[in-house]
């Protein structure tokens, strides 16, 4: 079995998007409000209005029963890039017991996202 999908529930897919477009340092070519693809691997990440969070930007709330992380090449030259684009972290690159060093921040509806790597 693997995972087919990982999808984000907003009520804001564009400026979502547009967050994770320029994360991952992709353009998936769509501006669609509804739902977008924006990795289409073995597994894919989509951005997804199925209408529950209303209108109201005021109700995209921090999930707490998930987190997403990502294997980096560089950490710390994901985390300057990360202050560049003004995106509030939550904990600096860190070293582990288990040899990994990973950081943690918020995407703009307030989903915690790790960045990791191993040395």
């Amino acid at each position: 079995m693997k995972i087919g999908e990982v999808c984000l529930i907003t009520n804001d897919v564009v400026s979502l998007a547009n967050f994770y477009k320029t994360l991952f340092g992709i353009e998936n070519g769509s501006n669609d409000e509804i739902h977008q693809t924006l990795l289409a691997e073995e597994t894919q990440f989509t951005i997804y209005n199925d209408g529950s969070k209303g209108n109201d930007s005021s109700q995209n709330t921090r999930n707490p029963n998930i987190t997403l992380a990502f294997t980096v090449a560089d950490l710390d030259s994901e985390y300057e890039r990360l202050l560049a684009m003004g995106v509030k972290i939550i904990e600096k690159p860190t070293k582990r017991p288990w040899g990994a060093v990973n950081m943690s921040f918020y995407d703009p509806d307030g989903n915690v996202i790790y960045f990791r790597s191993f040395a």
